[in-house]
């Protein structure tokens, strides 16, 4: 009996896989990652935090 051997890599199936559940997370940490994004905003736009930071 022959085995099957999948020389080429990654097929598309895994990949369709792998996006859907990068999506999934993205949708079910939406406000987390929403709020950690306006947080870094906030703090790389804001001249005196970055100042005070890196200790001018």
């Amino acid at each position: 009996m022959k085995t099957l051997k999948n020389k080429k890599g990654m097929g598309t199936v895994e990949i369709v896989i792998i996006i859907a559940v990068l999506v999934g997370l993205a949708l079910l940490f939406r406000d987390g990652i929403m709020s950690y994004g306006r947080n870094v905003m906030q703090f790389c736009f804001d001249s005196s935090k970055v100042i005070n930071a890196f200790g001018q």
